[in-house]
């Protein structure tokens, strides 16, 4: 059987890092995911808010790097909880628990849209998705340290002849 599910959207609130007893990060967020066609009455679209939670290094990762209002793309398996409120009554939701988390947009972009984007972290090289994460931390760039040149190819690069020479290795 399978079991996966990628949305990308907005976060809604700033994401919630709490800590099991036994020490284990946990995350809780939500993103605002608009749906891909427009409602037949009123011609607008709709949107889903859509609850996640993300366990150890990529929960630790979500509240270090996004905050309300970033861009993200969340891959992982749907899950249904039910529980029972105060008052006694049973409830249930669904919610995503998240493999990977990837930013859904570069910093400039967030900081358009949101208006208050203050993250320290640079656009990824293409193709990385953005600077998605997934555990463990040392297989690549997760969006840290990474600035593409302002305007064009660097100056400071010099030409080399056919001459085997000269090749620096």
């Amino acid at each position: 059987m399978l079991n996966h599910i990628v949305v990308m959207g907005r976060l809604t609130r700033d994401p919630e890092l709490r800590r099991t007893g036994s020490g284990i990060a946990v995350t809780s967020f939500s993103v605002a995911v608009d749906r891909d066609f427009p409602n037949k009455e009123s011609g607008e679209r709709e949107t889903d808010f859509i609850d996640c939670v993300a366990w150890r290094s990529t929960g630790e990762f979500v509240s270090k790097y996004f905050q309300k209002g970033s861009m993200a793309v969340v891959s992982g398996r749907l899950q249904m909880r039910s529980w029972t409120d105060k008052d006694g009554n049973k409830r249930r939701t669904a919610e995503i628990v998240a493999d990977n988390v990837y930013f859904g947009s570069s910093k400039r972009d967030d900081a358009s849209n949101s208006g208050s984007y203050s993250n320290s972290y640079s656009s990824a090289p293409s193709g990385n998705f953005g600077g998605g994460y997934s555990a463990p931390a040392n297989s690549g760039n997760y969006g840290g340290g990474y600035s593409a040149p302002a305007s064009g190819p660097a100056s400071d690069f010099a030409m080399l002849e056919d001459d085997d020479a000269q090749l620096p290795f």
